[in-house]
């Protein structure tokens, strides 16, 4: 007995030096109110706490909801005997007490609670094996119809009793398209879209569903997980568009009328209408059970239709399903008389015309429905004034309302117009419109020149665009200002070019020959001109245009010396600015109207960069070109015909120079007050900034920069900042005071890349307040002390003077003796 009793506490230790422990991670402690995590489902005999007595005790005591699991030895070894359930009891109150020898309390009752912490140990359970579902075709998808449940007795506030829903078969699955869908957390199953649009109980009414649930969040492959059954009836869906309705227009029964119905699928539904049309006043309505009305008379006239749709929305205002679109015609009624089309129809007719032949159609306007008997318009000629030569000298088409020349030929000059009353009636209702038909005078008469010849006229080819050389004239006897007596000229003969043009004048048909482009004799140097004079009214069958509506002229350009003229006004050229001396650069060409020679010459070559060949008109460089003087060089040449009034013309010539690396970088500015305070009690630096007179690429220039000399690289260091700064420091603190040149190499990168050596003087001085100070030495032309005190001195010996001078003089007056005294006083001062 006594070997056993050791053997169990030392098991019992062995636990407690490898599982138990409380919320301060500890062993064992005094006794005091506490907290212990436990997992369940650990083995039994685990310690959780070794509690220390103070004395007088020598004993513990444990109640509380022990449930016969939790025991303590009486050395305070807390501990469980058998596994723990947290889905029996999550957590345990115990009290714990400390006794003496007499089983007298010395502590306690402590409370020491035991919460019993969760694991998986728990499989999900369907709250039914199968379930019965329902759902009408055309649902919203999304909108829930039934829901699948499953518990787990696991934690809930652990991914142990977390569930994940999800339907893992469809039958039938038409297309490898799923037409439900299962929200994995709540379990709510709803239509997908396209369940939503394909849905039919015809095809298919029922549905079988294979629904899984796993716990641990269906994240572990460990997770327990449940399957059920689900079958879904799909019925009809009654919410449903009803059939277009048509009202008739204008209708006097008492308002509001019920014309159609609509309704969800449960009852319950809100229903609403909206208006996509954005009247001012949609005059419909809906009740809530979904009758709709019309609410006030339609007018066809007004508007002939209406679209709008019904909603259907549940108790919060969601909607159910898709709107549905309802569509109102409105009937027409004979309710508008037919109108004119305007005030008076005006038609012309030429005279002379067949009998039968078609003057114009008249259509008057019906605002009723169109292709309905209440639109359909009957014409009748009713009124003819005058009745001359006879009445009935027209008709109409009863429905076309073609109007015809019916009895015979009008003459313009018996009577040029005609007023007829046209009746226009449709079922009910007449109308009187009015139509004036004007007599015109056909073009039988061909226009005829004054004269067939208008002779010879000579100009010179220099005549000014625009002006007026001549004036032509024809007339014709059909009726004035019409198109049968208008008069059209046009050259049909001589001037292929376009060079002249004719304009008409619109009161007296005299026709004005005008320039229009530029003479030119050596073109052409004499035109023999054919003038066509027409009508823009065609004529009438058996009368043709004959000699008497042509003339003739002949116009004669005599030459002018023309300056020679350019290819072109501005000659464009671009050269490397290193192109050797002698190189050609471009050409100009011009050419003499008069085929004479052409020199060409230079002008405003104010660089003498350019020379000019005078025969051929070949540019070529007479010096070096440099581009940072100057990039676009610009000249004029001059072509001056040789012989004749050596007339000339002058075109500009723009050489562009391109850029090569022919300049070595340079300091921006001069620097003359670089300084570093002295003593350095750190590195210095100082930033100096670099340029290149060669053009820059699109990117920044790239510097580089070194040092000269050994001793320079001993004492400095130089670094690129950015692409036009650079940074020189100091590589020690052991300067003396005193001026230093700083020798720096800049390489600039070109191709090929040229160097240039700068020298950056730098002044290391004492300083005060930030600034160099240097004491100021004595500079030339700046009087010393001893000077300034002698000029001092000798300036006020000369104006003791002149004051002796002026006394000597007030005293000479007042005798001998006075003046004696005077001078004598006088001095006094200068021995002073």
């Amino acid at each position: 007995t006594m070997m056993r009793a050791q053997l169990h506490c030392l098991c019992l230790l062995t636990l407690y030096l490898t599982a138990g422990y409380g919320q301060e991670r500890k062993f064992s402690g005094p006794l005091k109110p506490m907290t212990f995590s436990i997992f369940e489902g650990q083995e039994p005999s685990q310690v959780i706490f070794q509690f220390k007595a103070n004395p007088p005790a020598v004993t513990f005591k444990l109640t509380g909801e022990t449930d016969g699991i939790f025991q303590i030895q009486p050395d305070g070894l807390l501990y469980h005997n058998k596994a723990l359930d947290r889905e029996t009891r999550a957590v345990h109150k115990l009290q714990v007490s400390t006794l003496d020898a007499y089983g007298a309390t010395v502590e306690g009752p402590v409370p020491i609670t035991i919460e019993v912490k969760d694991i998986n140990d728990n499989r999900p359970t369907f709250l039914q094996p199968n379930y019965e579902g329902s759902v009408r075709q055309n649902s919203r998808p999304g909108k829930p119809f039934m829901y699948v449940n499953a518990t787990d007795l696991d934690d809930p506030a652990t991914p142990n009793g977390q569930l994940i829903y999800e339907i893992i078969i469809q039958l039938p699955k038409i297309n490898d398209v799923m037409y439900f869908q299962i929200n994995n957390k709540t379990g709510a199953i709803s239509l997908t879209l396209e369940g939503s649009r394909e849905l039919d109980p015809i095809k298919n009414p029922s549905y079988r569903l294979v629904v899984s649930v796993k716990d641990m969040g269906g994240q572990n492959d460990h997770s327990f997980s449940d399957s059920t059954s689900v079958n879904i009836m799909v019925k009809e869906n009654i919410w449903k568009a009803p059939e277009p309705v048509e009202i008739v227009e204008n209708s006097t029964d008492p308002h509001p009328i019920k014309i159609t119905q609509v309704q969800w699928n449960e009852p319950g539904a809100q229903y609403s209408l909206v208006d996509k049309e954005k009247l001012s006043t949609l005059p419909f309505s809906i009740d809530q059970e979904g009758g709709i009305y019309v609410t006030q008379p339609l007018d066809r006239e007004e508007k002939d239709s209406y679209v709008f749709y019904a909603v259907a929305k549940d108790e919060i205002g969601k909607p159910l399903a898709f709107p549905l679109q309802i569509r109102v015609k409105v009937k027409d009624i004979n309710d508008n008389p037919p109108t004119c089309p305007s005030a008076v129809t005006v038609f012309e007719v030429q005279e002379n015309e067949d009998i039968g032949s078609n003057i114009g159609t008249f259509i008057g306007h019906d605002m009723d429905e169109e292709n309905t008997a209440n639109s359909v318009l009957v014409y009748k000629i009713v009124d003819q004034i005058p009745k001359l030569p006879k009445e009935g000298l027209f008709l109409v088409q009863t429905y076309s309302g073609v109007v015809q020349l019916a009895g015979q030929s009008l003459k313009k000059q018996d009577t040029p117009q005609y007023n007829l009353t046209i009746e226009v009636s449709d079922k009910d209702f007449k109308t009187l419109c009015h139509v004036e038909i004007n007599v015109i005078d056909i073009n039988d008469q061909i226009p005829i020149f004054e004269k067939s010849d208008y002779g010879n006229l000579t100009l010179a080819e220099d005549t000014a665009v625009g002006s007026t050389i001549l004036t032509i004239q024809a007339t014709d006897t059909d009726e004035p200002f019409t198109g049968s007596s208008k008069i059209l000229y046009r050259i049909i003969q001589g001037d292929s070019e376009g060079r002249l043009g004719i304009d008409t004048d619109p009161h007296t048909n005299a026709g004005y020959v005008i320039i229009k482009k530029p003479l030119d004799f050596e073109t052409v140097a004499v035109h023999n001109i054919v003038f066509q004079a027409e009508n823009p009214e065609p004529l009438v069958s058996g009368v043709n245009y004959n000699t008497s509506s042509s003339a003739k002229f002949k116009l004669i350009v005599t030459d002018v010396n023309e300056a020679p003229q350019f290819s072109q006004r501005i000659y464009q050229e671009k050269i490397r600015e290193d192109v050797a001396v002698g190189t050609k650069v471009g050409n100009v060409t011009a050419k003499d109207p008069e085929n004479l020679d052409i020199s060409y010459s230079l002008r405003d070559n104010t660089r003498g960069w350019l020379k000019i060949d005078p025969v051929t008109g070949e540019i070529f460089t007479t010096a070096p070109l440099d581009r940072e003087a100057e990039s676009l060089y610009r000249v004029q040449v001059m072509a001056t015909e040789v012989g004749g009034s050596s007339q000339s013309s002058i075109a500009s010539f723009h050489l562009t120079l391109l850029d090569v690396n022919d300049n070595p970088p340079r300091l921006a500015k001069e620097y003359t007050g670089l300084f570093l305070c002295h003593p350095l009690h750190q590195e210095g630096t100082l930033i100096f900034e670099v340029t290149d007179d060669d053009q820059w690429s699109l990117s920044s220039p790239r510097f580089s920069y070194s040092l000269v000399s050994e001793s320079s690289r001993n004492d400095w260091e130089v670094s690129r900042v950015n692409g036009t700064h650079a940074k020189l420091s100091t590589k020690h603190t052991n300067f003396e005071e005193g001026l230093y040149s700083v020798p720096i190499r800049i390489n600039d990168g070109g191709r090929p890349p040229l160097e240039g050596v700068v020298s950056l003087p730098v002044t290391f001085c004492t300083c005060v307040d930030g600034h160099c100070f240097q004491p100021a030495g004595h500079q030339a032309g700046m009087p010393t002390v001893g000077m300034a005190v002698g000029i001092l001195l000798t300036t006020f010996l000369v104006i003791g003077i002149i004051l002796a001078v002026v006394f000597i003089r007030i005293k000479k007056s007042e005798g001998k003796d006075t003046v004696e005294s005077a001078q004598a006083s006088e001095a006094q001062p200068l021995r002073n």
